[in-house]
């Protein structure tokens, strides 16, 4: 074969390794002068262009670690593309092998068992539209076409979070291909040591092909959009409202200016709002008053309403290919001084600007910090500030992404976010991020399962 420009009497590494790949893959290796190499190899938040060696799209297990002993056999790094949507950009790198398993795709429900298994390339809204037709549900987060393997290898925090607990939570099971190219089961009783650490550690021990995921119970829900006023007291009562609720009632609210979305009225674009996005998922019955907390903060806009599960991930600002400029971190403390300056940010940022607050607790608090490699259980909010770069904007204004990441850097110590952090929403994966996302005893901890499962480093975040 001459597919790398070589013959096998003068083939690298590299070029052998390849070409073994493509007998196994066929047009299903894309290398960069092939038609398509670049749709193949996009992520989805653009930043310094990374150019990888190939992107493999494995259809099963084996062809997943076929691709795996070929990027050892050739000393090539190995990058896991499911959903895309890392902050980090993890999907990709320079020279490597992008292993994308977006065509390990298919959803099996149980619903007698009230289990999931769902291939490493799934996203999350074809997962739920899967399970919605049986009246059941796994929470994720709120973006539906984030991969399910990946936001569930961080964490998993969104609308059921405080009934069911973090998405980790639900995971009963997964199927890994390990850095030597073999096949494992991790679960409570099989490799518990990996399970640990694949429920939060953020990835980087294999290439997870299969998760089994526990389901319940959510036929409809009661949501949709809140407008608040931008003001302290909006805010900070918002928070306390779904804190001090019961589990089944959860909100993700947004501090920005209005976009121009057909969803807001006219009369509010450009003007700084509070976004509240709740889900009550109890009982209907007892939607009205399990949401009355929220809707007594004097909404401008209330679109509040019974609804399938699914077209939760509905709707939500377009802004294109952008470049991610974003923080993350945790707060216990969030009364109207605190919220006054998170408005304070947002109204003089430079550009669209987004303060992100998720209440925590619940069932996600009742679980022990150790159980698992997401130890933040006892926080009460989530909180991420982020000023995402159009990717015109930033090719047309090269102060743009160093004026948003001023600005970040600003707002994330003027409202606290230094302490630790979400390794799902984080911008970069240095070592003292790795220290923010994680507290001393767990970083350790995940230390010794990667040199058992990983000792070369083979997986190691690029």
């Amino acid at each position: 074969m001459t597919t790398h420009g070589t013959t096998h009497s003068h083939a690298t590494p590299v070029s052998r390794a390849l070409d073994g790949l493509q007998a196994v893959l066929g047009e299903r290796l894309v290398l960069p002068d092939a038609p398509g190499f670049a749709e193949a190899a996009a992520v989805v938040f653009t930043g310094e262009p990374r150019t990888p060696a190939a992107v493999a799209r494995p259809g099963n297990t084996a062809e997943v670690a076929a691709a795996v002993r070929a990027a050892r056999d050739a000393g090539l790094p190995v990058t896991v593309r499911s959903g895309g949507h890392s902050y980090a950009r993890l999907g990709t790198a320079d020279g490597a092998l992008v292993i994308d398993t977006r065509l390990l795709a298919d959803v099996t429900i149980d619903p007698a068992a009230r289990v999931a298994s769902a291939g490493g390339g799934v996203s999350a809204i074809a997962y739920t539209q899967a399970a919605a037709e049986h009246g059941l549900a796994t929470g994720f987060g709120d973006t539906g076409g984030v991969g399910v393997a990946g936001l569930t290898l961080g964490g998993g925090v969104g609308h059921l979070g405080r009934r069911d607990g973090l998405t980790i939570d639900n995971l009963v099971g997964a199927e890994v291909v390990l850095a030597d190219g073999s096949v494992v089961r991790a679960d409570a009783d099989e490799n518990p040591d990996l399970f640990w650490a694949l429920r939060g550690g953020g990835g980087g021990l294999g290439v997870v092909t299969r998760l089994d995921l526990r389901l319940h119970p959510t036929a409809t829900v009661t949501g949709g959009m809140l407008i608040l006023p931008a003001t302290p007291a909006a805010l900070a009562g918002a928070l306390e409202a779904v804190l001090a609720g019961p589990d089944e009632v959860s909100a993700i609210i947004n501090v920005m200016k209005a976009p121009p979305m057909p969803a807001i009225p006219a009369e509010l674009h450009g003007t700084p709002i509070v976004l509240v996005l709740p889900c009550w998922s109890g009982e209907p019955d007892r939607a009205e008053a399990g949401l009355a907390p929220l809707r007594a903060l004097g909404p401008v806009v209330d679109g509040l309403a019974a609804m399938p599960y699914p077209a939760l991930f509905a709707g939500g600002p377009d802004l294109g290919p952008a470049v991610p400029v974003v923080g993350t971190g945790f707060r216990d403390v969030v009364d109207e001084a605190w919220a006054a300056t998170v408005i304070e940010r947002v109204v003089g940022a430079p550009g669209f600007a987004v303060v992100n607050l998720r209440p925590l607790g619940g069932a996600i608090a009742r679980v022990a910090p150790d159980a698992t490699a997401f130890a933040h259980r006892d926080r009460r909010v989530m909180v991420t500030a982020a000023m995402p770069v159009p990717e015109a904007v930033a090719a047309a204004s090269p102060e743009a992404v160093p004026g948003a990441r001023a600005w970040l850097a600003a707002t994330e110590q003027a409202i606290g976010l230094g302490d630790a952090g979400y390794v799902n929403f984080m911008g970069s994966l240095t070592g003292a991020d790795l220290a923010r996302a994680y507290p001393s005893a767990t970083l350790d901890r995940l230390g010794t399962v990667h040199a058992a499962y990983d000792p070369d480093g083979f997986f190691a975040v690029r």
